[in-house]
């Protein structure tokens, strides 16, 4: 049976990843800051009849992430998927910022994935699939920023892009591939609701982008659909 871990678990991209996850016979491991409160992944987690375990872990606590790693510490992981993150405050642009809300933004969705990956490195070489995904943006993308503004969400984006980067080259002699993707405009709580893809279209994309990997792919940024992403 193969393994996935899935950060983010509780609402969005994370749990629609669980529950295709689920639905395919895998081992699912869902993340989440507090399972007791996540109603929809514990129901599914009753459903799944033991094939799907809720951990705790909070990207942004070292202490929480170790814990997480010490527990499942004899877990062989396929994938891991980094899809934990923040938007931040509203009105991100110059004259108009957060620098507060800016750092927590920049230690879930930078840090964050860097804790979990070095955290869960031991367990991925173990797995068959050894491959590492991290949910990104487009809005992240240097060469796609056309229209300004967004700046906390932005740069903690395109700062994971580097983190990511980095990440591929030191453990591509394990054999773990990292790549980073965009999930396309998708409509969740942090997408809203004009936005072109449901997180079923987005998900089934992106696990058939995943499928599809190979060694040769690490430190790639992707689309959705399997395009390269411009950097």
């Amino acid at each position: 049976m193969s393994t996935v871990l899935i950060t983010g678990a509780n609402r969005g991209l994370g749990l629609e990843f669980a529950l295709q996850y689920a639905a395919e016979g895998w081992r699912v491991l869902g993340a989440c800051r507090n399972p007791a409160a996540a109603e929809e992944l514990g129901q599914l987690a009753k459903r799944a009849a033991g094939g799907l375990l809720t951990v705790a872990l909070d990207v942004a606590s070292a202490a929480s992430v170790a814990h997480a790693a010490q527990q499942l510490r004899e877990e062989p992981i396929d994938v891991l998927i980094n899809c934990a993150g923040l938007m931040g405050a509203e009105h991100q642009r110059l004259g108009h910022l957060d620098y507060e809300d800016w750092a927590r933004v920049l230690e879930v969705n930078t840090l964050g994935p860097l804790r979990v990956i070095e955290a869960f490195a031991a367990q991925l070489e173990r797995g068959e699939r050894k491959l590492i995904a991290s949910l990104t943006s487009g809005m992240g993308s240097i060469a796609d920023n056309n229209s300004g503004g967004w700046i906390a969400y932005r740069s903690s984006k395109a700062a994971l892009n580097m983190v990511v980067k980095c990440a591929a080259i030191s453990l591509a002699p394990r054999h773990i591939a990292c790549i980073v993707i965009n999930p396309g405009w998708v409509r969740t709580d942090m997408g809203g609701p004009h936005a072109t893809l449901t997180p079923e279209q987005s998900v089934a994309a992106m696990r058939r982008v995943f499928s599809s990997i190979r060694p040769a792919d690490t430190g790639r940024f992707f689309n959705y659909d399997g395009r390269t992403y411009p950097w």
